[in-house]
């Protein structure tokens, strides 16, 4: 286990600002994360594959890169078979594994960057499906006791793109491995309209898994910005959801309103909808803004600071609340 001090970590986080780490150590074993928590300097941060996070300063303290590997199916039954994944493994190379083993559930989630470890932190989601459709526990060491504790579902608490490690929990456990339970007989999900779209453009009308995994990373390509090409985190703001009297409201003053209805006559409004909406979508405001083919996707477009990348996002959500009145929750971690 090798120490670097004052490491840079521009090629350790997607929005690729030039920040660095007084401390930084990549850890591949268990024993090692624990010899690590024991001998960092405070404080610690847990990095994957840092596609979640931007960094408004360099980190004072010890950066831990989890590289925790491994992937294997652990039982099957009743038609369903049982995977676990090593926390520092590629979520993508994981689904691409997946269909390889003909395994469904997670062929909606291609392409989504980051890590395992990353997944249920986030409750990632994308086209119809969320990982807690298809999680079964996890395992996780006490940052404190080096202990290692499992978590199901329930204990997780997951919501919409949150959990318990995102709030109560939040810096006190390392996710070491995730498992999830899919589908030996897999029946696709295609329910969201652009994958069927595309599904239809190619003349498939009976998709696999494979199928539908193509379909989402073509639609990803074609509206998300490549991080090695262009920096960013992808959604950097949650999709907001409003009561049923304020959607009401918003109905009288924008009747075009894009929504999704949620129980209780509820509704989510997609945020880039909301953020194209407000004039932001393609500008650029000195080296960040939005992408012009996605308002939602906050970019780098060289030599950006996180500093400015955070105040841009803060324009944009107040002029979406001064159009609209809807609060606009950053998805990206703000360090």
């Amino acid at each position: 286990m090798d120490l670097f001090t004052n490491h840079s970590l521009t090629p350790h986080h997607t929005f690729g600002l030039e920040v660095r780490t007084a401390f930084f150590v990549e850890i591949k074993t268990e024993e090692e994360l624990r010899q690590a928590l024991s001998q960092c300097t405070p404080p610690a941060l847990l990095l994957g594959g840092g596609s979640n996070i931007l960094f408004t300063r360099d980190w004072p303290g010890t950066v831990v890169h989890m590289q925790l590997k491994g992937r294997e199916v652990i039982s099957e039954k009743e038609g369903t078979v049982l995977i676990a994944a090593g926390a520092g493994e590629n979520w993508h190379d994981l689904v691409l594994w997946t269909l390889d083993q003909n395994l469904g559930g997670i062929e909606n989630l291609s392409l989504i960057p980051g890590s395992a470890g990353a997944a249920p932190i986030q409750n990632i989601g994308a086209y119809g499906v969320e990982l807690t459709d298809v999680f079964d526990h996890l395992e996780a060491m006490d940052l404190q006791t080096g202990e290692i504790h499992t978590f199901d579902r329930e204990a997780c608490r997951f919501g919409y793109r949150d959990s318990i490690f995102k709030n109560e929990l939040k810096g006190r456990y390392a996710i070491i491995r995730v498992f999830l339970r899919l589908q030996k007989d897999p029946v696709v999900n295609t329910g969201y309209g652009a994958i069927r779209e595309v599904l239809v453009q190619k003349g498939i009308d009976q998709p696999t898994i494979r199928d539908v995994s193509e379909a989402v990373i073509g639609i990803r390509r074609s509206k998300l910005p490549d991080p090695a090409v262009l920096g960013n985190a992808g959604s950097f703001f949650k999709n907001p959801e409003v009561e049923a009297g304020q959607l009401k409201m918003l109905l009288t003053e924008f009747p075009n309103i894009v929504h999704y209805p949620l129980p209780g006559g509820r509704a989510k409004i997609p945020a880039g909808w909301l953020i194209e909406q407000a004039g932001w979508k393609g500008k650029r405001v000195g080296n960040t803004g939005c992408h012009a083919q996605q308002a939602l996707v906050l970019v780098n477009y060289g030599g950006a600071t996180g500093d400015e990348v955070w105040a841009h996002a803060q324009t944009v959500a107040r002029s979406v609340k001064e159009k609209f009145g809807v609060e606009l929750t950053a998805e990206v971690n703000i360090l």
